[in-house]
């Protein structure tokens, strides 16, 4: 079907202009640009946004300024932009090294190392999946169809309308105009004049347990956009979270009733360690981040399982048809144009330069450390663990992003299961060469999972892009030749976007940052990895805080599940979303919320309107836009406060009248909110 859907919007009589050098350097630009915006979101709030649609608009735009453009040479910019974004997930890993120490900064060429060879890996590994996964399918891989559809209607082709060259002009626009916005929107919140976010914390009353909590909030456009493109079903599951965590973990965990009864039964007591000064903040802040994240953690990794266990089956009958379909081509079948893949023994070399690469790398790592004698050990366990568990994560993340789509898809809870394991093998592997507990164990499983990751984000987004390429019948060898030069692009980036966040503001357990008393980087993803690492290497990991998690997101999945099948599929609890809005700070979720509130609201605003499709794919843009432009003025903003070693180096107003500037920036900010999407509704209706 999706083949014969692709045929009837072939642009004929159109010269194939698809790998060229103008599309991979406009490509490589766009990766730095949404690799540098990705790094900043994850490390902000733990999430990414895929860059596919945002890249092919502008895309689009630029190149109809050369002769001969053509949707195919759009596919290419799309392709190099989409990965070298996805590639900055790795972050949800890497800086889990400065965090337990190890680290002071991020060499440059050890992190690129890493970065590279588990993305090539991820290529080379969703290769052999594509027949099965995207073309024979019925996957709806729902971000790799939506951004096929913009390259169809914004690309030169007999087809192509002057609405359609409209909107593809409007969409720049739309893109544009939020980035800006939510730039100046960053630049007067650090000039002081509006206040950011904001908290109330606050003791409950001895008939509700006498414990605390409170509530944040976050005027963050990066926040709110990203909230638009998860959607209601997410962000309103997200809240169901939050719920869970503030209104019910951490005012029982603080309560007076939970350290009797916690002391009497032997666990940690966290509450009770907490000063009396301390206050509610205190309190409820500690309670939360050292005992009710592990929690989320839980429900993270119990939703995870549950993902892997629903994909079982489809998994073992794709990866069985795509090896038999590769046997009949190895035995001459004539291929079309369209199904033409990197050969498989490019594919098969490719890996082993990489594998020869990783034992390299890991050799490398573990000379000057207790694991040094044991490096022909750890180096053969390392190559075989990245190898079957990598296998296993391309096919699962790339299955996950056909399924939800590749920014749905919950590769932090492979990364999290990821990390068990390593840290689990490399408990063996003191056993078996009797090396005492030291920091470079956990080093050394976060350097393992942290190339694995690689391959799972890199196979999650190739497979979403190798949907679009066979939407609009582009070549897949040269598509994938697109890939491999956007993973390199996007990981020249990340260690230099790192190192200036890190020296700027700091990670927990890292080096002291030059903005002092400022709030350290949240890298959720990050901390929970390494948390999760060293607990189990050292063996104080809070399994029973764990096991509470899972246990909750068993009754989540249940109750997803009835929702599912009484509401047939109108209404769901996504179990991943819930344990999220557990681990995240509470001024994220509360703005991921609104963020999908309030796109919902658009999308319903605009339902029964002329310009319905055309309206959604800018609501999309806008937000898009929103965390484009906010990310990268946060980024520059590291970037100077390095370079001046002013911790505020736009301030125009000095501390304190925090109230004052958090009134005016809520009034500006929401005025703004109801400006940008009137505007973008307005764009829809002109196209």
């Amino acid at each position: 079907m999706a083949e014969s859907g692709a045929s009837q919007h072939k642009p004929s009589g159109i010269k194939r202009v698809e790998l060229t050098i103008r599309a991979l350097i406009l490509g490589c630009l766009l990766a730095a640009v949404f690799t540098a915006a990705n790094t900043y979101l994850g490390l902000k709030v733990g999430l990414t946004f895929a860059s596919a649609i945002p890249a092919a608009v502008i895309s689009m735009a630029l190149l109809r300024a050369f002769k001969g453009s053509t949707i195919w040479e759009n596919m290419t910019v799309q392709t190099v932009a989409s990965v070298g974004g996805a590639m900055s997930s790795i972050i949800f890993v890497l800086p889990g090294l400065v965090m337990i120490g190890w680290w002071m900064n991020f060499p440059f060429w050890e992190s690129v190392a890493i970065c590279v060879l588990g993305g090539v890996l991820g290529v080379t590994f969703s290769i052999p999946l594509r027949r099965t996964l995207v073309t024979k399918g019925d996957l709806p891989y729902p971000e790799g169809v939506a951004a096929a559809e913009v390259l169809k209607v914004g690309s030169p082709g007999e087809e192509q309308s002057e609405s359609a060259v409209r909107e593809n002009r409007s969409g720049l626009w739309v893109v544009v105009g939020g980035a800006l916005a939510s730039s100046v929107f960053g630049y007067l919140a650090a000039a002081k004049v509006f206040a950011e976010q904001t908290a109330a914390f606050f003791k409950l009353p001895t008939a509700l347990g006498g414990g605390a909590t409170g509530i944040g909030f976050s005027m963050q456009f990066a926040l709110l956009g990203a909230g638009h493109l998860i959607g209601l079903a997410v962000g309103l599951t997200q809240l169901f979270g939050l719920a869970l965590a503030w209104l019910i973990f951490v005012p029982i965990l603080t309560s007076g009733a939970y350290i009797d009864w916690s002391t009497a039964q032997g666990l940690s007591t966290v509450a009770a360690g907490v000063p009396a000064d301390a206050g509610a903040q205190g309190l409820a802040m500690a309670v939360w981040s050292q005992e009710v994240r592990f929690i989320g953690a839980g429900v993270i990794g119990v939703a995870a399982l549950w993902t892997l266990a629903k994909l079982a089956g489809p998994l073992v009958a794709g990866l069985a048809s795509a090896f038999a379909a590769q046997d009949k081509r190895a035995h001459g079948e004539t291929l079309d144009l369209t199904e033409q893949d990197i050969p498989i023994k490019m594919v098969g070399l490719l890996s082993l330069v990489a594998l020869v690469g990783i034992a390299v790398l890991l050799a490398v790592f573990a000379q000057g450390t207790v694991l040094a004698d044991h490096t022909a050990l750890l180096v053969v366990g390392g190559l075989a663990y990245v190898v079957v568990i990598g296998f296993a994560v391309a096919a699962i993340c790339g299955y996950m992003a056909g399924l939800i789509g590749s920014s749905n898809s919950p590769v932090s809870g492979v990364g999290i299961l990821a990390i068990v394991i390593a840290s689990l093998l490399m408990l063996g592997v003191l056993a078996i060469a009797n090396v005492p507990a030291d920091p470079s164990v956990i080093a050394f499983a976060l350097v393992v999972t942290a190339v694995v990751f690689a391959v799972a984000v890199i196979s999650n987004d190739n497979l979403q892009d190798l949907k679009t390429g066979q939407l609009v019948e582009a070549t897949p060898w040269r598509q994938q030749t697109a890939l491999l030069v956007g993973v390199v692009a996007g990981s020249l980036v990340i260690p230099f976007v790192l190192d200036m966040m890190n020296q700027a503001f700091g990670f927990e357990g890292g080096p002291p940052a030059i903005v002092e008393g400022a709030q350290t980087l949240a890298a959720p993803q990050a901390t929970l990895i390494s948390a999760l690492a060293k607990g189990v290497i050292s063996g104080d990991l809070r399994w029973d805080l764990i096991g509470v998690g899972g246990a909750i997101g068993v009754g989540i999945i249940i109750l997803d599940v009835i929702l599912r099948r009484a509401t047939k599929d109108r209404m769901k609890l996504p179990p991943l979303a819930a344990g999220i809005g557990v681990y995240l700070p509470a001024y994220v979720t509360t703005m991921l919320v609104i963020g999908a509130l309030v796109g919902w609201f658009y999308d319903k605003a605009i339902a029964s309107t002329r310009f319905a499709d055309v309206g959604r794919r800018m609501g999309v843009l806008l937000a898009s836009g929103l965390i484009v432009g906010e990310s990268l003025f946060g980024v520059f903003t590291a970037a100077v406060i390095v370079s001046t070693r002013n911790e505020a180096p736009f301030a125009l107003i000095g501390e304190g009248g925090a109230w004052p500037a958090m009134w005016a920036g809520l009034v500006v900010f929401a005025l703004m909110v109801f400006g940008l999407y009137r505007w973008t509704m307005s764009r829809s209706a002109k196209v």
